[in-house]
């Protein structure tokens, strides 16, 4: 190894709570050379936060930082607000998780990235602007001047990111520390990000850390990799190393519970074929949910969330459904549960229209559909126990159960769902994320729904986590025979549960087929971006894939151009004209793609 730009020694982390003192991270020790990619892995918990944090003098008022940590052979632990101040920003820089937390939202993107200049480099404000511009650009922001009168909420989740990578660099740090800089992206998003990095690294030479919880990102950026658990290092090594030849059990967690979509898996989907006489309970027929929004003054335009969707779902079949953000699939999930009033089309529930069912009907139909949302936290009340949460379902919606019944019930679903009942009267708070995500699965399973919608349910967990979250639907789905719609933005995740996979864009179908054809034969360019951006936890497999890439961000959706970015030769030049709609066609048996010009 060269020597090293930054040595960190026996750092300690402790954080004085009401509960007593909490040791965050324990006697950790490593390098990082120059041009070097040092890859920190390990799960929410884990300590690698708290790390970095704490080696930029970050910690928070009740955190306590001991140990040695040097740049360039100086130590910097423990130097004044005043010191740090002038080494932050311009020798070691930091990407933060989440970029519109980090962002000043009362100035222009151009303002902030030239405040670092001005701070650290003293540059005159005519050549600042003129670098800013420069930055921008190599971080594949187009359309650079205009973006920079921009503020943060102008722009998206991508965008704003590679405005985070630009501040960061923009005075040419020897070392960037990147705090999971994809983990809230979508996967082509990601992948543009990740290739942004590689660039920096290998044309300007700068050091990075990339901390991430997934094994698919390290193998394709590090060199060396630390795995982290409970704040130690428990193991340490060349990528290679880590990769094909771990040594640590917790190490082998990680990389086996990353799903991948180079190699076939025993999925649940393929363990459970569905018979061809089964019941059709779900007709969705030409399903549009638009919105009205304020484009100016006394103009008002349609956001087309849906614009036309159509599927059905039979009795055990799961239906995975894809797309990025903002492509349609929570709004279309809501809307088939009647959450959100449709603008047109038709759901046929098990042959009736749910239109005609009175509100009295719909709340008792309540027992047969159920969700579970992304967010666990977001849809428990914090003031009810798991157990009354779990059992609300019951009350509400089977209110002749005795009160002792109820109670089997919910103790009998806890054990199911892999949740001791003796925690029966605890709060959401006193759980991990993985374990309410269970509590909001029981939630959903305990009155034995036939249909069970799942949106985004897994997206914010660890891999390992997320992959017991999944075998557990698979198993209650097994066991119930319902079926399940399952909404996420990553394929590979989508692979081990469905049946039949539904690619959505711009509120669109652009692809829908069998779960083997949709992976082995993705015919729309915008699925195989889709599967080609999923990281693969193989460095030397990674490395070598040539990727469908997809340029920009996704069209803005009150742009009536925005679904035909895939058939611009059918497009009227008027972002307000009724454009033509691609038409889906059968190009094998179940196998439908919306139509794409040849040439991208």
């Amino acid at each position: 190894m060269a020597d090293p730009i930054f040595e960190v020694r026996n750092l300690d982390v402790r954080f004085t709570t009401h509960d007593g003192e909490i040791r965050a991270v324990k006697n950790v020790s490593f390098d990082v050379a120059a041009a070097e990619c040092l890859g920190v892995v390990g799960e929410s918990g884990s300590g690698k936060s708290q790390l970095f944090l704490a080696t930029m003098g970050l910690l928070s008022s009740n955190g306590r930082a001991t140990g040695s940590v040097k740049y360039r052979g100086k130590e910097i632990l423990g130097l004044s607000q005043r010191k740090l101040n002038r080494f932050r920003g311009s020798h070691v820089t930091m990407i933060f998780q989440d970029p519109l937390t980090s962002l000043t939202p009362h100035m222009t993107l151009g303002e902030q990235i030239m405040e670092g200049l001005r701070v650290h480099s003293h540059v005159p404000r005519e050549e600042a602007e003129k670098r800013a511009v420069e930055i921008l650009e190599i971080v594949r922001i187009p359309e650079a001047r205009q973006r920079m009168l921009q503020y943060p909420h102008e722009m998206s989740g991508g965008m704003r990111q590679r405005a985070m990578i630009a501040m960061a660099t923009v005075c040419g740090p020897d070392l960037l520390i990147a705090d999971e800089p994809t983990t809230a992206l979508d996967v082509t998003v990601q992948a543009q990000i990740l290739e942004i990095m590689r660039e920096l690294k290998t044309e300007l030479k700068t050091s990075i850390v990339m901390i991430s919880h997934d094994m698919g990102v390290i193998a394709g950026i590090a060199d060396r990799v630390q795995v982290m658990r409970e704040g130690e290092i428990v193991e340490s090594g060349a990528v290679e190393d880590i990769f094909y030849r771990p040594r640590h059990a917790y190490t082998k967690v990680l990389i086996d519970s990353m799903p991948r979509l180079d190699k076939a898996e025993d999925t649940a989907a393929a363990r459970s074929a569905i018979a061809p006489d089964a019941v059709k309970l779900l007709d969705v027929v030409d399903l549009k949910v638009h919105f009205p929004v304020n484009a100016a003054a006394w103009i008002t335009k349609p956001l087309r969330a849906v614009d036309g969707v159509s599927f059905t779902l039979r009795q055990g079949e799961t239906l995975g459904i894809v797309g990025e953000s903002g492509c349609g699939k929570s709004t279309l999930a809501r809307a088939i549960l009647q959450l959100l009033p449709r603008t047109d089309g038709t759901v046929v529930w098990l042959g009736r229209d749910l239109d005609a069912h009175r509100k009295d009907d719909m709340r008792k139909l309540r027992k047969e559909l159920q969700i579970v949302f992304q967010d666990p936290l977001a849809s428990l009340d914090p003031r009810r126990t798991v157990g009354q949460s779990i059992a609300e379902p019951l009350t509400a919606l089977m209110p002749l159960l005795s009160r002792a019944e109820v109670s089997q019930r919910v103790a009998r679903m806890m054990t199911r769902v892999g949740l001791d009942p003796v925690w029966i009267n605890r709060y959401p708070h006193e759980f991990s994320g993985g374990q309410n995500q269970r509590v909001g699965v029981a939630r959903a399973m305990i009155v034995e729904p036939k249909l069970v919608i799942c949106d985004e349910a897994v997206s914010a967990l660890d891999v390992s986590i997320q992959a017991q979250i999944v075998e557990l639907i698979a198993d209650l789905q097994a066991q119930t025979g319902m079926s399940l719609i399952f909404i996420s933005h990553d394929l590979a995740i989508v692979r081990r549960l469905s049946h039949r996979v539904m690619v959505l864009y711009m509120g669109q179908v652009v692809e829908l087929a069998d779960r083997e054809a949709i992976y082995a034969d993705p015919r729309h360019p915008y699925t195989k971006a889709l599967i080609s951006a999923v990281p693969v936890p193989d460095p030397k497999i990674e490395r070598a894939r040539k990727r469908a890439k997809l340029t920009g961000d996704l069209p803005s959706p009150l742009d009536s151009r925005a679904p035909l970015t895939f058939l611009k030769s059918k497009i009227i030049n008027d972002p307000n004209a009724e454009q033509y709609r691609p038409k889906l066609l059968q190009v094998a048996p179940g196998h439908l793609v919306a139509e794409y010009d040849e040439v991208i």
